[in-house]
């Protein structure tokens, strides 16, 4: 199929975004200054490759502490990549942290997402952890870089340990481009026969952001994005909405990018962690042809790459499991114990 028509305008959109010196290498475009007042966890505010090998504990360095691996989300979206995680690697420990008394984060403004953000890892830094994977995309969108550029170094300091803060976007943008995320291409004139066409669906945070038209057209010149903000979502699944009532919001949402590109999406990318959950229901609005993204593979891909680069991230060999949240502590919906494959209880954090 041709070009949409609105494609030139969201390419040179893109361009003028990446020579802006507040696109931050693209996982974090567009963030607000860190605040000086930090919000708490607990405390409401309002709201306006599959090659890649999974280790054992045997070949991390005798001389290395055995820590969890902390997974961060907004609420039990993240539980799709913490699912993962723990297919991947058995044997490591595991905390899950869901901020569900802030949730969703979609709709909050950078300043808070930042702060949010790190209160939640500074909590999982505190039981344990040497790593955070934030299985949120506003989180890794919005947040990641300014964490990892003026708050982790300080922390090693004072922890006098390493620990590290990862993201969901880059191995996505990996999995959708087909290129490591260090490979960028010059951008040209030539003329682009046939465009592959990439819905992503995600919180307006996350299309505010523009993080995936941005880091995707330095990578790929012939793949347009278009991005679909479905702001109801994710709240509808954290409070465990019905089936159907998900079936036809997630309906309306694919009618409606299939109405302004012109024609259904080539790919997708389910763009936020709770969309994982119904997964299902996403594959059934979109043509049977059209191949979906799923962020917690390529999450668990990159990791394990990861690991083998830094043995000094030694994951814990009890093959345990925690889940806190900041929210009502107790047994989760019907709906994630349905993806769960059991009853899951969270204890308070």
């Amino acid at each position: 199929m041709g070009e949409p028509t609105d494609a030139p305008a969201r390419r040179q959109a893109a361009g003028s975004v990446r020579s802006n010196s507040e696109a931050h290498a693209g996982i974090c475009v567009g963030l607000a200054t860190v605040s000086t007042e930090r919000p708490k966890l607990g405390h409401r505010r309002s709201a306006d490759s599959p090659d890649a090998r999974a280790w054992t504990p045997a070949e991390r360095p005798a001389n290395t502490a055995h820590m969890a691996i902390g997974v961060f989300d907004s609420g039990v979206g993240g539980l799709s990549v913490h699912h993962r995680l723990v297919e991947r690697f058995p044997e490591a420990d595991f905390i899950y942290l869901a901020d569900q008394a802030n949730t969703p984060y979609g709709g909050r403004p950078g300043e808070e997402i930042v702060e949010l953000t790190r209160a939640g890892c500074a909590r999982l830094f505190a039981e344990g952890c040497s790593l955070v994977v934030l299985a949120c995309n506003t989180a890794s969108g919005v947040a990641l870089r300014r964490l990892q550029q003026t708050w982790l170094p300080g922390l090693r300091r004072e922890l006098g340990r390493p620990v590290n803060v990862l993201g969901i976007i880059v191995p996505t943008i990996e999995a959708a481009t087909g290129l490591p995320w260090a490979q960028e291409v010059e951008l040209r004139g030539d003329k682009i026969e046939k465009l592959d066409i990439l819905a992503v669906f995600s919180t307006p945070a996350t299309v505010n952001s523009r993080v995936y038209e941005i880091e995707i057209d330095k990578r790929r010149q012939d793949v347009a994005v278009f991005s679909q903000p479905c702001p109801e979502l994710a709240p509808m699944i954290e409070q465990g909405a019905p089936r159907d009532e998900l079936a036809q919001a997630i309906a309306a949402h694919a009618k409606t990018i299939a109405t302004r590109i012109g024609r259904p999406p080539d790919r997708a990318i389910l763009g936020c962690t709770h969309y994982e959950i119904v997964a299902d229901l996403f594959r059934a609005a979109l043509p049977p042809d059209t191949p979906l993204i799923h962020q917690p593979r390529a999450t668990a891909d990159a990791l394990a790459r990861y690991l083998e680069r830094h043995p000094e991230y030694a994951a814990g060999g009890g093959g345990t499991q925690r889940f806190m949240t900041t929210g009502r502590s107790g047994a989760q919906s019907g709906l994630v114990a349905s993806f769960w494959g059991s009853a899951l209880s969270f204890e308070a954090a």
